[in-house]
C-alpha cells in the first residue's frame, strides 16, 4: 500500500484556506495572495479593522520574514499577524507583530 505524501506548499495553501474560512466566519472579507511572493498571505478587513496575515504550517517566521512584516508600510490601526498552524490543533497560534 502506498502512502501519499503532501508537499510543504500544499500544506501551506491548505493552512491559508483554513485561516480564510475562520476569518470569514468571524465576519471578515478576505483576499488570499497566493504565490505572490509577498510577505502577506491574507488581507482581511471588516468594521473591526484590517489584518495583514502571514500563515505558517508547523514552522516559525524566519528573521527576514519577521523584519519584512514589521517594516511593511500600512495604514494606522492595521494589524500585522502570523498565524501558525500545528498538527493536531484546531486553532492557530496567533502572534501579533
Amino acid at each position: 500500500m502506498e502512502t501519499a505524501t503532501v508537499s510543504n506548499s500544499r500544506r501551506g495553501a491548505d493552512a491559508e484556506r483554513r485561516a480564510r474560512k475562520q476569518l470569514e466566519a468571524c465576519g471578515y472579507t478576505c483576499v488570499r495572495s497566493a504565490a505572490s511572493k509577498s510577505p502577506v498571505d491574507l488581507v482581511a478587513w471588516s468594521a473591526q479593522g484590517v489584518r495583514l496575515i502571514q500563515v505558517k504550517f508547523n514552522c516559525y517566521l524566519s528573521a527576514i520574514e519577521r523584519e519584512q512584516l514589521q517594516l511593511m508600510p500600512r495604514a494606522p490601526g492595521t494589524s500585522v499577524e502570523c498565524w501558525r498552524y500545528v498538527p493536531r490543533r484546531r486553532q492557530p497560534l496567533i502572534e501579533v507583530l
